[in-house]
């Protein structure tokens, strides 16, 4: 999921878990609200995630935390380091990589809610 609202990205604890993705300490831990309903959230770990998206493939460093809207989430940091641009019209993000384009689209309702 692609948030320009959140000033971090975000892995999920299960996710991390699951893949037994190795993690770091946080060089500087702090506290979230806003991930879950059981109030404040200690960030303390890091992970560094290999991911992709059709043909798109990345590695971003993540906060690990508990949350339920998703497995990973690209916030500000990611959207700045890659030069995104998001149409607020379509919802599509757009970026060049190795001097090529790469044009992201929100799924359609069908695949969206087909889990």
């Amino acid at each position: 999921m692609i948030d320009g609202g959140s000033c971090t990205n975000v892995a999920s604890m299960t996710m991390v878990e699951k893949l037994a993705l190795h993690t770091s300490m946080h060089l500087r831990p702090y506290k979230l609200q806003w991930l879950n309903d059981s109030g404040e959230v200690r960030v303390n770990k890091q992970v560094l995630v290999s991911f992709s998206i059709g043909k798109y493939e990345d590695q971003v460093l993540c906060d690990v935390v508990s949350i339920q809207a998703g497995h990973i989430l690209l916030g500000r940091p990611w959207q700045y380091n890659r030069r995104v641009k998001h149409d607020s019209f379509t919802n599509k993000y757009s970026f060049e990589i190795n001097k090529k384009i790469i044009n992201l689209a929100p799924l359609p309702p069908q695949q969206a809610y087909a889990d």
